[in-house]
């Protein structure tokens, strides 16, 4: 460890986060590696370290021979503050080495207020933001995870952009940059050929158009690269890599137990919600494959916990059966087992009752919205009286602790539908008084809204944001509303809400943005400690840019949006047809019952959904 380092972690919070040294981190010789690769988080070490993600290409990667994969996550800004102070430049867990000393820099962006963080960690090691100003074929910077299915915003910085489930195509990247190596190409001739690959866009070979009021007229393909990039998914989900000896954390981190992934995708096509539409079909893996992986992780980690982990955890089918194979292993050793992402229209308290054998913890449901109208509006398709029926099941069970998820200002959505979800928090409050077997403990229901924020390749995608005014007038109209001792209600601001927008369907022009944000001391913008309103407000007025232009304006259907060089899989046409059917307060049937013909099935090579 660097002795500079040393004297710098006793003035810090949390020293944990920057040592490294944990158990199962992977230690190779250098002198048997050819190729190494920075796996970035931009975030802090707490929350990278709680990502699935990092962790499953974290060890498909390091499978590899002759290749090993280091993480490296954003540092809090006391160490940062210390780190430029003293000139060490940010470096790789495992091996203490500047990222100066990698091939390959490798982004994990899941959420879009990440940005900033990119390129504070490109600069705090020393490495030019600008791929343009990047001129060597090492290192290469790219970026994968949610956030890319729109690349442009971030166009200007990474050197390509890997689009879907990056299993295989990390480790085909990584083995063309070593022939690159090799054959000693250019960084030029090297984009050239990744773009080749399936799923890889490369920025630079593609050049946008605007037209005269600032929407964009076309996005010119250079020099051969593909029309579409066409997101890449594991057809084989059953037999994919699981990590199941992952490292074990040296400092408490946000989800500090065995997270086991049942299956990829969704059945059931809420029309906001782009996890549902971006990682269609659905995958799923066996039981006894299920049992097995999380008996073994752990066996392996020590952990007291283990949560199992989808869109729509009820949705999967032998659910009962794996939870009583698991529970054989973990009642026995006191190890606690989680099910998030519960719907209420297929909640069971046989199911529940059993996986509360070590400890109970509270329910979570998310009508999203207050009224049935909405709810069949964005094609939630929960029905009130099944909500109110789980939460008279989950009280005369024993339960006191319900969460409820609401969103505000979904498309169509009107006074009515707001004050709604105070008369629905109301009707749960009764059914607790009605129905619940231990009153003496009292009962808390915390009902959460966040701003509905319109995100690329979802039916939504064309919608408008409510402005940060009308937003508010309606967590006032609501909170108003919302008066019951035994009812918190919670909101998100709206400040984050509309840059987020901005940054989810904004094109290569706000890539300026970010960047005057990041040089004027924007970082860990999804912290409230440290993200300022005004500094983005700022940072668009000197570049000239109206975030309501991203924000808060409707699109035709003719519009070239910014991600339309990108094929997640499932048609416009067929989401702009479910944008139709909101209007209407139609559903549309889930993909169990009838196939609606998205088109995501075409990325499956010849194999089928298990949806």
């Amino acid at each position: 460890m660097d002795k500079r380092l040393l004297r710098i972690l006793p003035k810090v919070q949390k020293p944990a986060r920057y040592t490294g040294g944990e158990y199962n981190q992977i230690i190779k010789d250098k002198e048997n590696v050819d190729i190494r690769m920075a796996l970035c988080f931009p975030d802090t070490y707490e929350i990278g370290m709680s990502n699935l993600g990092m962790k499953i290409l974290y060890g498909v990667i390091n499978e590899m021979g002759g290749v090993w994969c280091e993480r490296v996550f954003a540092p809090w800004g006391d160490m940062e503050d210390e780190m430029r102070k003293a000139g060490i430049p940010l470096w790789a867990l495992e091996s203490g080495d500047p990222l100066t000393d990698f091939d390959a820099i490798g982004f994990s962006i899941g959420y879009e207020m990440a940005y900033t963080n990119v390129l504070n960690m490109l600069n705090l090691s020393g490495i030019p933001i600008k791929s343009a100003d990047r001129h060597e074929l090492t290192p290469i910077v790219f970026a994968g995870g949610t956030s890319c299915c729109n690349p442009e915003p971030m166009a200007d910085f990474f050197d390509l952009c890997v689009i879907g489930e990056g299993e295989d195509m990390d480790r085909e990247l990584l083995l063309l940059l070593r022939r690159a190596k090799k054959d000693n190409l250019s960084k030029r001739e090297f984009l050239s050929e990744a773009a080749k690959i399936d799923g890889v866009y490369v920025p630079s070979l593609y050049n946008p158009i605007y037209n005269a009021d600032g929407t964009l007229q076309k996005i010119e393909v250079l020099d051969g690269a593909p029309e579409l990039v066409t997101r890449r998914l594991v057809t084989d989900f059953d037999k994919s890599y699981f990590p199941v000896k992952p490292i074990v954390p040296s400092t408490e981190i946000v989800h500090d137990r065995v997270t086991l992934e049942l299956f990829r995708g969704c059945i059931r096509g809420c029309r906001f919600c782009q996890a549902g539409y971006i990682y269609r079909p659905v995958r799923s893996r066996d039981p006894d494959r299920l049992i097995k992986q999380g008996i073994e992780s752990l066996e392996n980690t020590g952990y007291q916990e283990i949560t199992l982990s989808s869109l729509s955890t009820s949705d999967y089918r032998p659910l009962n059966e794996l939870c009583d194979g698991l529970l054989d292993f973990c009642v026995p050793h006191s190890i606690g087992l989680s099910l998030p992402s519960l719907r209420a229209d297929n909640f069971s308290l046989d199911l529940m009752s059993k996986v509360q054998k070590v400890r109970k913890s509270g329910l979570t449901f998310a009508p999203e919205a207050g009224t049935q109208r909405l709810r069949d509006a964005i094609n939630k398709n929960v029905r009130e009286e099944d909500l109110l029926n789980t939460c008279k099941i989950a009280f005369e069970g024993g339960w006191n602790n319900i969460k409820l998820y609401f969103m505000l200002g979904l498309p169509t959505e009107t006074d009515e539908d707001v004050l709604a979800i105070s008369d629905l928090a109301k009707k749960v409050l009764f059914l607790w008084k009605s129905h619940a077997v231990n009153k003496s403990k009292g009962v808390h229901i915390t009902v959460s809204t966040s701003c509905f924020v319109p995100k690329p390749h979802t039916p939504f995608q064309w919608e408008a944001q409510v402005d940060m005014e009308e937003y508010r007038r309606r967590v006032t109209l609501l909170r108003d509303n919302m008066r019951a001792k035994s009812i918190t209600y919670n909101w998100h601001d709206a400040d984050t809400s509309l840059i987020e927008a901005v940054l989810s369907r904004g094109d290569r022009r706000v890539g300026s943005v970010i960047e005057e944000v990041w040089r004027t001391g924007g970082k860990l913008d999804s912290w409230s400690e440290y993200f300022s309103f005004q500094r983005w407000m700022d940072a668009f007025e000197k570049c000239g840019l109206d975030p309501e232009f991203y924000a808060c304006r409707e699109r035709s259907f003719d519009e070239v949006l910014p991600w339309s060089r990108v094929n997640m899989g499932v048609a416009p046409r067929f989401m702009w047809h479910e944008r139709e059917m909101c209007y209407k307060a139609e559903l549309s049937p889930d993909c169990r019952n009838k196939c609606t013909g998205c088109g995501a099935l075409s990325l499956m090579n010849g194999g089928c959904c298990d949806g």
